[in-house]
């Protein structure tokens, strides 16, 4: 599975943007798809995360502002965030995995594949 993430700018606080992870390759629909971030200087955190069935999960950080979906005939999942801060600056990268049992949603070494990043960065 190969991942391509874009959708990143720069925008002002309180603005929205979304973010798309295109996948290309076998297996896509049964994937677990994740969003991360990383800040300058600092480690790549979990954002959010879909299931192949649309179970999701957020970090509490984004909980009512960021959401994720994903349409797996286009074989992409999206990340649609609002009422974005300053404090959300950073590169965010997608993820994915193959499905398995007990499947830490927020453990960056429990995804096998990882786009290239893309920038976001909110002004104040």
């Amino acid at each position: 599975v190969q991942l391509q993430a874009s959708g990143g700018g720069l925008v002002q606080a309180g603005d929205s943007l979304r973010l798309s992870c295109a996948a290309s390759g076998r297996g896509f629909l049964r994937q677990i798809v994740g969003w991360f971030r990383q800040a300058p200087g600092k480690e790549r955190l979990f954002v959010s995360a879909i299931t192949w069935n649309n179970i999701s999960t957020s970090s509490d950080s984004v909980k009512g502002r960021f959401t994720i979906s994903r349409d797996n005939r286009k074989s992409t999942v999206y990340l649609q965030m609002n009422s974005l801060k300053p404090e959300d600056t950073a590169v965010y990268y997608c993820a994915a995995s193959s499905p398995r049992l007990r499947f830490d949603f927020e453990s960056r070494g429990a995804y096998s594949y990882w786009g290239q990043g893309t920038q976001v960065t909110v002004s104040s």
